[in-house]
């Protein structure tokens, strides 16, 4: 079965460090029939360089640079907006795929007509060295399962275009690709998760995401101000996140 163009979506800010080894992950995919948008964020770093390079040497990378930084929202929201790709996968601009990654789990989602796959995926420090961790991914999950254990990393989803429509990410500062989620997953959808580790997540120092009380905090946002859940059902939700994100790290 032929696999229509994929379409990954990458913001990248200050990523000189990581974001070539990102690009040749991609590049190293055996599924080709792709196109990788990054759009930087006004970086400040030599990451635009980077990218001018190896763009002229690869026409699947589309670069887009942005004026103003507005955040990863905008910068993924962005990179959608340009996207011609039946599927679309998200890939940040300092996290690893394995070199099977598209083509296995296109293969599922063609075979099962699934319209939102996602994987397990391990962990490594920021020097690229595996931790032995592993982020395991239920079998599937749906919309209330979601908003109790926010299981879904971003590095390991695709979606389907053609059954999800045209999709884009609340302009938060962070927790928009979880917001993302709920929305498709809201509309009847059901996400459904591969066992094998097919992503590797970069555990980088200071980034927003390793900010577990600023993560926690906009969990809650979410579930009060965009899916505008009542307090009751916001806590007790969050009590459910707060313990699956534990039992994650203990477990991993």
């Amino acid at each position: 079965m032929s696999s229509p163009l994929v379409s990954i979506i990458t913001p990248s800010y200050n990523a000189e460090k990581f974001i070539e080894e990102t690009i040749k992950s991609v590049q190293n995919q055996t599924l080709t029939d792709w196109e990788m948008i990054i759009v930087d964020d006004c970086s400040k770093d030599k990451t635009r360089d980077i990218l001018h390079r190896i763009a002229e040497l690869d026409s699947r990378l589309k670069v887009v640079l942005l004026e103003e930084n507005g955040g990863a929202a905008v910068a993924r929201n962005t990179a959608l907006e340009q996207a011609r790709g039946r599927y679309i996968a998200f890939l940040d601009s300092d996290d690893l795929w394995k070199a099977k990654k598209l083509e296995k789990q296109i293969a599922v989602m063609q075979k099962n007509n699934y319209a939102f796959t996602f994987t397990a995926y391990e962990l490594m420090n920021e020097n690229g060295d595996l931790l032995n961790k592993t982020i395991n991914a239920p079998n599937k999950i749906d919309y209330k399962g979601l908003l109790k254990n926010t299981i879904i990393g971003c590095l390991t989803v695709i979606l389907d275009k053609g059954q999800v429509g045209d999709v884009r990410m609340p302009n938060i500062r962070t927790r928009q690709d979880f917001a993302l989620w709920l929305s498709v997953l809201r509309d009847g959808h059901t996400a459904y998760g591969l066992s094998e580790p097919l992503s590797v997540y970069r555990l980088v120092e200071g980034s927003i995401s390793s900010n577990k009380l600023k993560t926690a905090k906009r969990n809650w946002y979410v579930y009060r101000e965009i899916e505008k859940l009542s307090l009751p059902y916001a806590s007790w939700c969050f009590l459910n996140y707060a313990f699956y994100a534990l039992k994650k790290r203990v477990k991993a």
